[in-house]
């Protein structure tokens, strides 16, 4: 899953919400630096990509992406998603998108943190830029995925072009937002128990 679902289904400490939302900014000896709560944050950010990865949903919906991009899948299938979480809020939460990003980053804002510099830096770029709401657009999912050709450029030194993808998210419009509507809930349960301390059981659906 992509930051805005890995927000939504954090717990409410800001901290652990941290570490859920930043969890692959944060590598190597730093993650030693930071809190316990923004380290449990971490754990349920691994937990959720292990469960997601794991999904026969999921493996359908990067079934239907063609093209170029059978090596960048599971890129693209997080990424769609929170365009189809973004859609669908609603369904999902009582409090509008608008203002759960508006009360999470001024939550952020008066609870700062110590954060490696690569992390803080693109931190400061999606508060700045509300990346999270701009998820509801097609635009703004291409812009996520142009980032991430450049995280995987700067990388590799090779050229990426994932935005080109959206592409496919258009041609496959219907069939993947009903794909998320059947997963989304069961991530959500999954998490939940994850969150009282159940084992992890993969998918079990």
């Amino acid at each position: 899953m992509n930051w805005l679902a890995h927000v939504y289904l954090a717990e409410s400490d800001i901290e652990a919400r941290l570490g859920n939302l930043l969890a692959d900014l944060v590598k190597g000896p730093d993650r030693r630096t930071m809190t316990a709560s923004f380290t449990r944050g971490m754990r349920l950010h691994q937990a959720i990509d292990i469960f997601t990865d794991a999904h026969p949903v999921v493996h359908r919906s990067r079934a239907r992406i063609y093209g170029d991009y059978r090596h960048f899948t599971g890129i693209l299938v997080d990424v769609f998603y929170d365009h189809y979480l973004a859609l669908d809020w609603d369904r999902y939460a009582a409090e509008p998108l608008d203002a759960f990003t508006a009360r999470l980053y001024a939550d952020i804002r008066a609870h700062p943190i110590t954060l490696p510099a690569d992390a803080q830096a693109a931190f400061n770029r999606m508060l700045e830029d509300d990346r999270l709401g701009s998820y509801r657009q097609i635009d703004g999912i291409a812009a996520a995925l142009q980032r991430v050709s450049m995280r995987l450029a700067a990388r590799t030194g090779k050229e990426f072009a994932l935005e080109k993808a959206v592409s496919e998210l258009l041609a496959n419009f219907d069939a993947l937002r009903n794909d998320f509507a059947e997963f989304f809930p069961a991530l959500r349960e999954h998490v939940e128990r994850w969150k009282i301390g159940e084992p992890q059981c993969g998918p079990c659906h």
